[in-house]
């Protein structure tokens, strides 16, 4: 047989098995033990995987092709490196006239010194059948064993009859292991990991073991997520990460959003007046209520503009037209409108229509991080037989860092 192993016989070992066998991978999976698995790499380097792969050859043959590995005894046994150096042909029996049956091709140690049931000292590849049955299951898997493939046996199933279906029927059940401090190429089952910076390449993306979970390795590090693993979990709030569109985004514990929110704007270019002369939200001819809604940002301050072309009309009457903002975070009333201080102001001081455009530039300061607030807009003019006319009215926030 091809498969070489290293001290398992008792005689006869030779500097070229030695050679053959000295893989040193072994990822750990305590102090003392390895994971058994085999070694990733390909011939053309497209596939992680290719050592030990299975290939349907005949009705009822399978060619297992080259490919290391290591097999983990108990704590005293070590492990034991195998390398297959030309492929191998299994056979599998025919299936059982009435039921299916599921057989494992497995990698199997034989050590006398450990075992005497088998008075042998050599590596080889096995089948070991199944138990044919309505629902049949895997066998169970020897010790000193390494599992390679399932394959389903169908009932009836013959040289004779068209064998096994290599397309449907063979579960791969190889995982790789590589050397100490080496990433990990996961295929099938998730180990847990045996040290706290060990890392793993999910497929997907790289990960680092960080003493009770595989998190992603820019979370590991506090780096910035890349837009390639942009859809990755967050691990904690505060991670940053960089989306398809080249916006960065904070986790803020269940949401990913806008490192740096803003800048928000919002105007309707519909006119309306009011003769008002108490502060409103309603005016004549315009059918929308112009509002904006921001987050306020974890430096607590913004910076506040908002303006509107204003144009009076009247006869022989001079006065003003004015635009207010109202302040909420939700029902509390962040910065009401109980003075002019805070408005833009259209005036003329002549019996004709005048029109001005103004707007206003004001630092809001000590808001709560990450609460919603809510601008709406006051008008109202300073005499009921002046229209205050109020166009293209306008309101942005910058979030200030």
């Amino acid at each position: 047989m091809n498969l070489r192993s290293s001290w398992v016989a008792e005689t006869g070992q030779t500097r070229e098995d030695t050679r053959l066998t000295q893989i040193g991978a072994t990822t750990p999976a305590n102090p003392v033990q390895a994971l058994s698995g085999v070694l990733p790499g390909s011939h053309d380097g497209r596939s992680r995987l290719a050592g030990f792969r299975l290939e349907g050859t005949a009705a009822m043959s399978a060619t297992i092709h080259e490919g290391r590995a290591v097999i983990q005894g108990q704590t005293s046994q070590g492990f034991y490196p195998v390398t297959l150096t030309s492929s191998e042909v299994v056979t599998f029996a025919a299936g059982n006239a009435q039921y299916s049956r599921i057989d494992l091709v497995v990698l199997r140690i034989y050590d006398n010194l450990y075992d005497k049931s088998s008075n042998l000292n050599e590596a080889k590849i096995e089948i070991i059948e199944g138990t044919a049955g309505p629902t049949p299951k895997p066998p169970a898997v020897p010790a000193l064993c390494l599992p390679l493939w399932k394959v389903t046996v169908v009932a009836g199933a013959s040289a004779g009859n068209g064998g096994i279906n290599w397309s449907t029927s063979v579960e791969d059940l190889r995982n790789s292991v590589v050397a100490i401090g080496g990433i990990l190429p996961v295929e099938k089952t998730v180990q847990p990991g045996a040290y706290p910076g060990q890392y793993q390449d999910s497929g997907g993306a790289l990960q680092r073991w960080d003493g009770g979970a595989w998190v992603p390795y820019p979370s590991a590090l506090g780096g910035i997520v890349p837009s390639s693993a942009s859809t990755l979990i967050a691990s904690y709030t505060g991670q940053y990460r960089d989306t398809a569109g080249g916006q960065l985004q904070r986790w803020n514990g269940s949401a990913w959003v806008p490192a740096v929110p803003g800048p928000y704007f919002n105007d309707s270019l519909d006119s309306g007046y009011t003769v008002s002369t108490t502060y409103g939200t309603a005016l004549t001819g315009r059918t929308t209520l112009l509002t904006l809604t921001f987050t306020a940002p974890a430096s607590k301050a913004v910076i506040l503009t908002f303006g509107s072309k204003i144009t009076l009309v009247g006869t022989n009457l001079a006065g003003s037209g004015l635009m207010s903002l109202r302040i909420t975070k939700g029902t509390e009333v962040y910065r009401d409108i109980t003075t002019d201080d805070y408005a833009v102001v259209g005036s003329t001081s002549t019996a004709a229509t005048g029109a001005v455009s103004t707007s206003t530039t004001q630092r809001l300061s000590n808001l709560t991080p990450g609460a919603s607030y809510t601008l709406t807009p006051h008008y109202k003019t300073t005499n009921t037989s002046l229209k205050a006319h109020f166009d293209n009215c306008f309101i942005r926030v910058d979030p200030q860092a």
